[in-house]
């Protein structure tokens, strides 16, 4: 054999070995392959610093009350950790206006806090996803302090700007502003700048290649740390079409889907996938705006933009129409609720890689919007959502607290929130002379300052969370829901986290088995397969407070049944209230 015939057969051996030893392929009869990745077989914890744990005793969580709880962290089983914004902020939006991407929040701690706090996940094999805000920074960054006082600022181009001589900008939606206006008049520069969020968040002007590579620059620094992901926020935005078009009617007022639809976002996130991303074994999930098809330009892997994707379908669903998080009184369409999963799921089969979450920073408690928080079925209906994240083909984005059935504080009156989005929506409610009454009955629902209350540590005083009054009230349920009670409880809600983390890790079906809808149009009850390698496993959840019948024509007599949050499952074709229960067939 010649020397070039060797080596080229050498080489196809190994490829061959190689492509074996990076993909999974599931059985012929559901026709998924899958490469394997760490972030699809990760579960991700997800947490709020400013609500986890006070070191010093300021009310405010940070780096080293985190740090403090590494262990715990650790013993929950998880795979990685998303952490919200711990940059330098003056926090109008709680970390997501930043001011200095490459410094921490001083309310945090310094970058030495940081990095104990990284090399603490690492030796305990935990990852850090960082949340990354693109779109926009502070008004108080030094490239926007500076870009105001002139249009000859080396910095001025760093934003969108509309001249004033040129007359009013022509109009922009802006969801954290009173009038819902989108510029605002800057007089030394005689011009209006852009912000598609609060006026102290000017939009970044991706457009300028300079200001591209300032952020990438940024990117590399934290991941030279050691960083292994990045959750970028309202990336779907960062892309504008600077001729500043009227807006075109076929959006009819979703601005969000209009804002989604910029003519270079997808060469931005190609071109920082070639400067960065690509550069690193990172894990990347994007705030993708859309439908399907938009969604799956973000994680097509023959594009080189992202890893994962998540979606907003499911998770606002039950909202009335044109009102602001106001839930639907008569309830939502459960059977309609299911086939938004199973479409999504879909769409995923052959590209790209999905996620499933119920709770994170800008929703409510999952056990309050989509389970009941009335003692009687706390724990039932908080285990069973649990089950419904860690057994869906997605990688699974699990809220701190949610593990040990934090639910909705429900503040009675305005002066109790936090949040901008909702006393700016509030704000517009009473202009408009609408019902503020019935908007706050509402938003002791939906709010997202819900999803912000402390963690609830123990039964000492504000819940073992800090010496000091906290940042937001501590739920007054904090002496029944709290880690120390249920740790010592095997019947917990933390403790069936735990078993259900596990089940997940250990059974690669449960990652990458394809999923079967069953019974769709059962108005009470989720139930569904996942297959994988002739291993089938059977999945039944009953959302209801009544017992609910289902029908997936499988004969449970010879399963083997590997979890249910009762004591036993039911046999008969009835589930009891919030039950769930997973079968191997």
């Amino acid at each position: 054999m010649q020397k070039s015939t060797y080596l080229f057969a050498l080489a196809f051996i190994s490829f061959v070995l190689f492509s074996c030893k990076t993909k999974s392929t599931s059985s012929a009869s559901n026709g998924i392959t899958t490469e394997k990745k760490w972030w699809k077989e990760a579960v991700v914890y997800q947490i709020y610093p400013r609500s986890f744990k006070d070191s010093d005793g300021d009310g405010i969580g940070d780096l080293k009350g985190i740090t403090s709880k590494l262990d715990y962290i650790k013993s929950l089983g998880i795979d990685a950790v998303w952490l919200n914004p711990v940059y330098a902020s003056p926090n109008r939006d709680n970390g997501y206006d930043i001011s200095d991407y490459q410094n921490i929040e001083p309310l945090f701690g310094n970058m030495a806090d940081f990095d104990t706090l990284l090399n603490g996940f690492h030796q305990r094999g935990i990852k850090v996803i960082m949340d990354m805000v693109l779109n926009h920074c502070s008004d108080e960054h030094k490239w926007f302090k500076e870009a105001k006082k002139s249009r000859n600022s080396p910095y001025y181009n760093y934003f969108h700007w509309w001249p004033a001589e040129k007359g009013e900008p022509p109009y922009r939606f802006s969801i954290f502003d009173d009038k819902g206006y989108g510029w605002k008049f800057n007089k030394p520069t005689n011009s209006y700048y852009l912000h598609y969020f609060g006026d102290f968040q000017p939009d970044l002007n991706w457009e300028n290649p300079q200001l591209r590579q300032e952020i990438y620059k940024m990117m590399r620094f934290w991941c030279d740390k050691g960083v292994d992901g990045f959750r970028l926020d309202a990336l779907a935005f960062i892309s504008k079409d600077t001729t500043w078009p009227a807006l075109p009617k076929e959006y009819n007022g979703n601005w969000v889907m209009y804002y989604a639809s910029g003519p270079s976002l997808h060469d931005y996130i190609k071109e920082m996938n070639r400067e960065v991303l690509s550069k690193y074994d990172l894990a990347t999930v994007a705030e993708a705006v859309g439908d399907i098809p938009r969604v799956k330009k973000f994680v097509d892997e023959d594009r080189n933009e992202l890893n994962m994707a998540y979606h907003f379908e499911a998770i606002d669903f039950g909202y009335l129409k044109g009102e602001y998080k106001m839930p639907d009184p008569k309830g939502y369409d459960f059977a309609k609720w299911k086939q938004i999963y199973n479409k999504w799921d879909s769409a995923f089969v052959e590209k790209g890689w999905g996620t499933i979450y119920l709770g994170n920073h800008d929703q409510p408690r999952m056990l309050t919007r989509w389970g009941n928080d009335v003692p009687a079925y706390r724990d039932y209906s908080s285990k069973l959502l649990t089950t419904f994240i860690l057994t869906m083909r997605a990688t699974p984005y699990y809220y701190f607290g949610d593990e040990i059935g934090m639910s909705n504080i429900k503040f009675d009156k305005i002066e109790q929130y936090n949040d901008v989005e909702l006393l700016t929506n509030y704000a517009q409610v009473k202009a408009k002379g609408g019902d503020l009454k019935r908007f706050l009955e509402g938003m002791k629902i939906s709010s997202r300052d819900n999803g912000r209350t402390p963690m609830q540590w123990d039964t000492t005083i504000n819940a073992g969370f800090g010496s000091t009054h906290p940042w937001l009230p501590v739920n007054s349920n904090y002496k029944q829901v709290n880690v120390s009670a249920e740790e010592k409880d095997a019947n917990s809600c933390l403790n069936y986290f735990k078993k259900m983390v596990q089940l997940r890790k250990q059974n690669e079906v449960l990652i990458y088995g394809k999923f079967t809808l069953l019974d769709k149009d059962n108005p009470n009850v989720f139930a569904y397969t996942r297959e994988l390698n002739g291993k089938t496993w059977l999945v039944l959840l009953n959302f209801t407070s009544i017992n609910a019948a289902v029908n997936t024509g499988i004969d449970l007599s010879k399963a083997k049944l590997l979890i249910t949050n009762y004591t036993s499952a039911s046999s008969n074709g009835t589930l009891k209230p919030y039950e769930a229960a997973v079968y191997e067939l």
